[in-house]
């Protein structure tokens, strides 16, 4: 007597990849509809991870060239560009063979999955330093030298030295370690990847927080970036103390 369908489902549910491809191979000629089914949305799921992991290892190519290099760091930032909150930079070092599937440039994730694979990176990486620059910070020596701040605070609070830092874009002023200055590194570099994950997620919880404190702003919407919605906020209420003055004068008139 053949097994039921659920029987099935169960044996491909329970499986290891490979025993899903034995699987997939065994019960090929069964004709039924939903063992073909079965089969089909396995095979989907195993080419969708073929081509993730292809990304994947194009998005190390920048660490394989520097793979002489024990300890090699990721670098970006996330708040450059809005009227309120710090700016905020990770620092990330992972193993040369760790898999964080789905790792990317943190502007194409959605909330939830940033929120993941934060989790995981904090889980996996050998090691992750953050730093910030307040407002009032950016406000006294601009948000560039701010930003070089942040990047060089996160260093500073990794538990090992890096031998080189992947960065994205930049070249971070007086920093004695050599550097990899990357254009949109954040979708070239796993490293760089992970790094603006730990950033932007850092930063987005912190800008929830204050939404609580400071309520009115409607920052755990918009992170403090302006939106017309967060302009007129300004214009109604003044600036809060998280506002950057440099940044918002134009509302203030």
């Amino acid at each position: 007597m053949s097994k039921s369908i659920a029987e099935i489902k169960k044996e491909f549910e329970q499986a290891d990849p490979a025993k899903r491809k034995e699987l997939s191979e065994l019960y090929a000629p069964d004709e039924r509809a939903g063992v073909q089914k079965l089969i089909h949305s396995y095979r989907k799921r195993e080419e969708a991870l073929r081509v993730e992991r292809e990304r994947l290892l194009a998005m190390r190519s920048y660490e394989r060239e520097y793979a002489d290099c024990r300890y090699i760091c990721g670098i970006d930032e996330a708040g450059r560009g809005p009227l309120a909150g710090p700016v905020v930079a990770g620092a990330v070092i992972l193993p040369a063979d760790c898999e964080i599937l789905y790792l990317n440039d943190s502007k194409k994730l959605s909330a939830a999955r940033r929120e993941a694979l934060y989790d995981e990176i904090m889980e996996k990486a050998l090691a992750v330093g953050v730093g910030m620059a307040s407002p009032a910070r950016i406000d006294e020596i601009n948000i560039l030298q701010a930003t070089y701040e942040a990047m060089r605070e996160a260093v500073s609070k990794l538990r090992v030295q890096p031998d080189i830092l992947l960065n994205d874009a930049v070249t971070i002023p007086d920093v004695n370690i050599p550097q990899v200055p990357i254009v949109k590194g954040d979708a070239k570099s796993v490293s760089i990847a992970a790094a603006s994950i730990i950033a932007k997620v850092t930063r987005d919880r912190l800008m929830v927080q204050y939404d609580e404190i400071l309520p009115g702003y409607g920052f755990a919407k918009h992170k403090g970036y302006g939106s017309q919605e967060h302009i007129a906020a300004i214009r109604q209420m003044g600036a809060s103390p998280i506002h950057r003055q440099s940044f918002i004068r134009n509302f203030l008139i």
